[in-house]
């Protein structure tokens, strides 16, 4: 699923002239809505991958993945660290 979103960040940034992409993956659509609460809560989020590790900023702190060949899955959860902190930790 994460490897969607990733995916689609790559696809909204080669489009200057629009945000949207001219496709989504189901997956990250999903993520995306679910993320949204169905449209009812605005959403900003910060997400980054270097190498293997995909890491999530949340208001709490960030979710880190680690890419098993197929798919990113959860590593940890760093209570408390933004994205940058959390990056500089695994690098």
């Amino acid at each position: 699923m994460f490897a969607a979103v990733l995916l689609f960040a790559a696809t909204m940034s080669a489009s200057p002239k629009t945000a949207a992409p001219e496709m989504i993956p189901h997956a990250a659509a999903l993520f995306l809505a679910s993320l949204s609460n169905d449209g009812k809560q605005s959403v900003t989020f910060r997400a980054q991958a270097v190498g293997t590790h995909y890491f999530f900023e949340e208001p709490g702190g960030v979710s880190v993945y680690s890419y098993d060949g197929a798919q990113y899955r959860r590593e940890t959860f760093l209570k408390g660290l933004t994205l940058g902190a959390a990056v500089r930790k695994y690098k």
